[in-house]
């Protein structure tokens, strides 16, 4: 058997198997049978991989030096489904991205001193480039910390996230049809890409009250059904094309606040209800929110986002997001995103994928 060198990690709310871009094979066919070899797909247990059969632990970082000169290191993601023969490099994951500097450090690419990294790196899924800044100490990152977020057990170091230029990074412009609102199938909805692709509706226009757990929703056969009609057309005038098999864009279903947050968050991920909600469709849904006449801005709780926080509650919990959008001009501009998460190194070893 043949192994490859690779690193499993946690970024905040999802999971995933770091590799070094020259550990992998160049031809992209190639590398993609390996990253299914080493996930185990497809079969939705994954029984002879490594993934953890849902779609958050089911994801793959390939980092490399960057030749840029407003970047350190290149991220490129892969989503690997968990029960199809497909991996899709047509979105970002904020999520791990909150562990790409810290992995660069561990495997060389960067040197670090102080207390504190500051890594630029360049997402080559989006052509934009975010700041990761995290603790080190005596070179190496540090993982425990008192920093919590929702959806992951425990505390951790704080890693602040900040993105620079992120609109538009998959479909062209911040809202891809020029519209705030759209009607698909008779839903008013907002198509909107500030770092990931995501159509924004209320709940309550697709027969839910929005505060239904994720498996009550996935196990509501219309409502999917519905979804998909409005994803598949949604994917269209987005300028992503045929998305029948890909994973963007993503489905938020929005609702009024249920405790501390400003509005409600379901979303499908595309065809399984997120446990949380992801950092960079967070990002988007909370751009939305800012944006008058949206179905988000509809439901949003009064007076939120005047100091540009907008937190999203969803199925465990709440996601924290700073934005800043100019609603002055047409269309809007979004100007700055920025996002907290944790990160820890799980595994660091060689991984031995089923014999292609």
């Amino acid at each position: 058997m043949i192994g490859v060198p690779c690193m499993v990690m946690r970024g905040g709310t999802s999971k995933g198997v770091f590799f070094l871009s020259n550990d992998l094979p160049a031809d992209p066919h190639q590398r993609d049978a390996l990253l299914l070899a080493v996930m185990g797909s497809p079969d939705a247990r994954q029984i002879d991989g490594i993934g953890g059969a849902t779609p958050l632990t089911s994801k793959v970082a390939i980092i490399s030096v960057s030749e840029r000169a407003d970047a350190d290191v290149d991220y490129l993601f892969f989503q690997v489904s968990v029960d199809q023969a497909l991996v899709s490099d047509r979105q970002n994951c904020g999520n791990l991205l909150a562990a790409t500097g810290q992995f660069a450090i561990e495997r060389g690419l960067v040197a670090a001193a102080g207390t504190t990294a500051s890594i630029r790196v360049y997402m080559s899924n989006t052509n934009s480039v975010a700041t990761s800044t995290f603790p080190i100490s005596n070179g190496l990152p540090v993982y425990n910390g008192d920093t919590a977020i929702d959806g992951v057990p425990g505390t951790a170091a704080k890693v602040q996230l900040d993105f620079e230029d992120i609109a538009g990074g998959s479909c062209g412009a911040l809202l891809p049809t020029g519209s705030t609102v759209d009607p698909i199938d008779g839903i008013k909805v907002t198509m909107i890409d500030n770092g990931m692709p995501v159509v924004v509706m209320l709940a309550t226009d697709v027969g839910v009250t929005g505060r239904e757990t994720p498996s009550e929703l996935e196990s509501n056969d219309v409502l999917r059904t519905r979804l998909e009609s409005i994803r598949l057309q949604a994917g269209r005038l987005m300028g992503l094309g045929d998305v029948t098999d890909t994973t963007v864009p993503k489905l938020t279903m929005v609702s009024p606040p249920t405790g501390l947050g400003d509005l409600t968050t379901r979303t499908f991920i595309p065809h399984r209800c997120h446990e949380a909600i992801g950092a960079l469709g967070a990002v988007s849904v909370a751009t939305a929110a800012l944006l008058p006449g949206s179905p988000a801005a509809a439901v949003i709780r009064t007076g939120a986002g005047i100091d540009g926080t907008i937190i999203c509650e969803h199925p465990t919990g709440s996601f924290s997001t700073t934005i800043s959008v100019d609603t002055s001009t047409t269309p809007p501009i979004a100007r700055r995103a920025g996002i907290i998460r944790t990160a820890r190194k799980l595994v660091d070893g060689v991984v031995f994928p089923a014999s292609l």
